[in-house]
């Protein structure tokens, strides 16, 4: 197998296993009751609601414009604000919970690093970057 279809097939692996991750996390901040999220996290319910949406529509940036072949320049934008959350999560847990569960939002930040700079750098996303075939309105 050569060393680029090795880097797809890897990319395409940690960017199914991030979409599957964000999606369980954030569908699960979007359906828990707010109370029973904020007891272990001193941060507002509604920030962890909007937490959700973020990390669900970050997983379908992982996914999607590679699969459909529209705008693939988003997912490494996508990876790159995941990033941005597990920096942010792994501080959180860091102070709240320990080292030792940190580590786990951390190797999930890294592993969207590598997503994010893998498809900016190394072997970027082939399709339509063409402008959208709906009028814009204004």
């Amino acid at each position: 197998m050569a060393e680029g279809k090795r880097l797809t097939c890897a990319l395409w692996i940690v960017q199914g296993l991030l979409a599957l991750t964000f999606l369980f996390a954030g569908g699960t901040k979007l359906v828990w009751p707010i109370e029973e999220m904020t007891k272990d996290v001193a941060l507002p319910g509604l920030f962890l609601r909007l937490l959700g949406v973020v990390e669900v529509l970050g997983a379908i940036g992982l996914i999607l414009p590679g699969l459909l072949h529209i705008r693939p320049g988003l997912t490494p934008l996508a990876a790159a604000g995941l990033v941005l959350i597990m920096i942010g999560a792994t501080g959180i847990t860091l102070g709240t919970m320990g080292p030792a569960l940190a580590l786990i939002p951390l190797v999930v930040g890294l592993l969207a690093a590598f997503v994010a700079y893998g498809r900016w750098r190394l072997l970027p996303l082939r399709g339509s970057s063409r402008p959208s075939a709906f009028p814009s309105s204004g």
